[in-house]
């Protein structure tokens, strides 16, 4: 009995979209183009995820391009620190980065995409969960801070830096970072 839960060729399908989008952007990626570029009949497309979205959410999601390795290091600060390297990586890197900005720049303008992009980060965010269930058992956290808030300000202050403002991710940016959403910016 079979346990698969996607086409035979879902990796190269998954990456058939993203070098699609990274190329042409969200407003030209058809489930023609991923079918010729990925050798997969496009019925078979339609078969598995009935409109582009819900491939594009696939693909964001599954593809092993845009995976995330949970860190687990010991310490809260440590974990979140290579969270941030992975974070700036994505975002820089030559494969990563067309299809970030494709997605990013897409979004405001199709409704759709925001459901995309909701579905990406909250799977994210389920991936990083361990990352606070240790902390909270190691006395890291206080209790009913949200997770979600500290990676909202970690994730957004590196896609603000690269993505908006234009800077650089260095490592002494990163350390900072999670530093100040970790301590607060003040002394008190």
């Amino acid at each position: 009995m079979s346990t698969r839960s996607g086409p035979r060729k879902e990796e190269a399908i998954f990456a058939a979209t993203l070098e699609l989008l990274a190329e042409h952007g969200y407003d030209r990626l058809a489930i023609e183009s991923v079918a010729a570029r990925s050798g997969v009949n496009k019925t078979t497309l339609y078969r598995w995820w009935p409109s582009k979205d819900a491939l594009l959410a696939a693909a964001l999601t599954n593809s092993g391009l845009l995976s995330i390795d949970v860190p687990d290091t010991g310490g809260l600060r440590t974990d979140l620190l290579a969270v941030a390297r992975h974070i700036a990586r994505l975002l820089t890197s030559e494969r990563t980065a067309p299809i970030v900005t494709a997605a990013l720049t897409a979004a405001p303008r199709r409704p759709e995409l925001a459901e995309v992009a909701r579905s990406f980060f909250a799977d994210r965010m389920a991936r990083e969960q361990p990352i606070f269930q240790r902390a909270q058992e190691r006395g890291e956290l206080r209790p009913g801070i949200d997770p979600v808030s500290i990676m909202d300000l970690l994730a957004g202050a590196i896609w603000f830096r690269l993505l908006l403002r234009g800077g650089e991710a260095s490592p002494a940016f990163l350390a900072e970072t999670v530093d100040i959403v970790l301590e607060g910016a003040t002394d008190r």
